[in-house]
């Protein structure tokens, strides 16, 4: 398909700068037969006894970091452990960088450019690695929040807690699974007590979140490979609540992407520990979920191709036109979806 049929037109001001609070208090817009208007706290409402959650556990690591070469100021988004301290990197002004430069982060952690590969990707080696790369990681760096969101040279201190949904326990994300960030522990209290399920998968949500599609055509777009982990007894637990008639509530398409990958033809999930690069377009056929909650993404991006291919192009067009004109909030910190596949309408 063309990529350009999934461009729309969205007001700058309706881009969310930080997040609503309470988080739960976020509006949703349910996308079925018809449009409806709701809030994040109504998921109670929406979903039934013996549908099941499935969340991301992913945690954002620091790994955005500025440095100095001489007197050029670097920007570095590491996004790759090549293992042994060494590290790709996404690198603002990589053209100005050449092999053997160093640069510094900070007292005592800098490194040293391996090799420049294309569109700004760099290999870089610290002079540290292990615990204490972490260490350092933990005082220099600053959470990748996407390049949308205005922030000052070094970031914003409280982009530490706001970027880190309630279900993050596993490091490795260089950006967070944004549905989850809706989630507070009075909306889960709510759901357990309505007898809704909740599993967490982990998808370490790689570069490929930032990157934009810059080819015509669907098909000449590659994804890049992020890494995931579906326990067996995540897998078993997912098989049995849809037997007896439960729905797979995916919370972000991340969490769906893995879910599918694990998917065998009959719409098993079965366990799984490794790379993914699942690219979803319209056309596309669903095994393993029902439902998907989602925020609203950019215009010719993988996740809005994702949501037209789960709940129809033509409908999810006219479901951002109607968020667009009610004002609803955008991106990563706004607001969401709760959407129906396309056969359900």
């Amino acid at each position: 398909m063309r990529v350009a049929e999934f461009d729309f037109d969205l007001p700058q001001e309706l881009i969310a700068n930080h997040p609503i609070e309470p988080r739960d208090a976020a509006r949703l817009l349910v996308v079925g037969a018809a449009l409806e208007d709701r809030r994040i706290a109504e998921l109670t409402l929406l979903l039934r006894a013996g549908d099941v959650l499935v969340a991301n556990d992913t945690r954002v690591i620091p790994v955005r970091l500025v440095g100095k070469r001489g007197a050029a100021t670097i920007e570095a988004t590491l996004h790759r452990d090549l293992g042994g301290g060494t590290w790709r990197a996404l690198v603002k002004g990589a053209r100005r960088l050449k092999p053997g430069d160093t640069i510094e982060f900070g007292a005592g952690f800098a490194a040293a450019v391996a090799a420049k590969e294309a569109e700004g990707d760099v290999i870089l080696r610290f002079a540290v690695e292990g615990a204490e790369f972490r260490t350092q990681l933990d005082r220099f760096g600053e959470v990748p929040v996407p390049p949308y969101l205005h922030r000052p040279l070094g970031g914003e201190a409280r982009d530490r807690l706001d970027y880190q949904t309630i279900f993050a326990a596993r490091d490795g994300a260089i950006a967070a699974p944004t549905a989850g960030l809706h989630f507070t522990p009075a909306l889960l209290a709510a759901l357990k007590a309505h007898r809704i399920g909740l599993e967490t998968v982990t998808l370490h949500v790689g570069a490929g979140t930032f990157l934009p599609v810059k080819v015509e055509d669907t098909s000449e777009h590659r994804m890049h490979a992020e890494c995931g982990e579906i326990a067996p007894e995540t897998a078993a637990r997912l098989n049995a609540a849809r037997a007896q008639g439960g729905r797979i509530v995916a919370v972000g398409t991340t969490s769906l992407r893995l879910l599918e990958s694990a998917a065998d033809d009959r719409g098993l999930i079965r366990p799984f520990a490794g790379e993914t690069a699942l690219f979803i377009t319209p056309g596309y056929r669903f095994r393993t979920i029902d439902l998907l909650v989602t925020n609203f993404h950019l215009p010719r991006s993988t996740l809005f191709m994702l949501v037209a291919a789960f709940a129809g192009l033509e409908r999810m067009k006219a479901a951002y036109a109607h968020a667009i004109a009610a004002r609803y909030r955008f991106f990563s910190y706004g607001d969401a979806c709760l959407l129906f596949p396309a056969s359900a309408a």
